[in-house]
């Protein structure tokens, strides 16, 4: 697989920062989900950690539709029209606003990533229905009061109305000298009470042993560089501290209110995410 597309290919602030040469986890998870807007860094990363996690192609896949489906719940039956989508990733298939909007055409979204190449495809991401409306925010989580204080989040969303605060596979690139349970709560203090928490986050929980043992022998060794950080469902669910989960709780996102019966969904350990939404009272 080849990148369709080179920083040269683009006009417009960020393509400049693009770097050829180190991997970058977004356009990493578009090389597994079968994207082209990655470069042969990417793809190598991509390969080395498949060869040890086989599943985490069907990983980034499962992860991709739940967040469809968590969208349409809270469009669909929890009455969210806006939309802070942190760590939003390269532009594909029914990102947060096409889903929302689908559903409720005057839904909102705030798009924010740190990845340049995000920001060259920023406007794929800008294509609102004309009674809603997008914006991107060119910023890191690990700097909440920043972006909560950008002038286009106010513009875009009313703060004083119900938001759904989504992090889909983010949080696990935070370490624990981050302090992503502190970011994640300095976000939603910042929401109003009806507001909603989507987060998803990798863990070893599923994994067999001999797999996770042999992952963190090629992190020790050097020979594959370890850019996440797997926390276990206890880890997990200090997220939810305070907030009032949907059914059916902290599960794995692929039992997450699934779509297909039990025996057409993948094994756990080919998905091992979990996944959880919940409301601020």
């Amino acid at each position: 697989m080849t990148a369709s597309s080179t920083p040269e290919a683009h006009v417009g602030r960020g393509a400049d920062r693009i770097d050829t040469t180190v991997v970058h986890p977004a356009r990493r998870y578009n090389y597994w989900l079968g994207g082209k807007d990655n470069f042969a860094v990417d793809r190598e990363s991509g390969d080395q950690i498949a060869a040890v996690y086989p599943g985490i192609r069907t990983l980034a896949r499962e992860n991709r539709a739940f967040l469809g489906r968590a969208v349409r719940f809270l469009t669909e039956e929890a009455g969210i029209r806006q939309f802070l989508d942190i760590g939003t990733g390269i532009p594909s298939a029914d990102n947060t606003h096409e889903v929302a909007q689908a559903v409720a055409p005057d839904s909102r979204v705030v798009y924010v990533d740190n990845d340049p190449m995000v920001l060259v495809h920023a406007r794929a991401l800008l294509t609102s229905a004309p009674d809603g409306a997008t914006a991107y925010l060119d910023a890191d989580l690990r700097e909440p009061e920043r972006i909560l204080a950008d002038p286009q989040l106010h513009a875009t969303l009313d703060l004083t109305r119900p938001v759904a605060l989504v992090l889909v596979a983010v949080a696990h690139f935070l370490t624990d000298d981050d302090r992503p349970h502190e970011m994640v709560a300095t976000l939603l203090d910042a929401l109003p009470s009806g507001s909603w928490l989507v987060l998803t986050h990798f863990t070893t929980d599923h994994i067999p042993p001999a797999i996770v043992e042999r992952m963190y022998a090629e992190f020790a060794s050097g020979r594959m560089k370890q850019d996440t950080v797997p926390r276990t469902g206890a880890e997990f669910a200090r997220f939810f501290t305070g907030l009032e989960l949907a059914e059916p709780g902290i599960v794995p996102v692929t039992e997450w209110r699934p779509q297909v019966p039990a025996d057409q969904r993948p094994a756990l350990a080919e998905a091992s995410i979990y996944g959880a939404v919940a409301r601020k009272p």
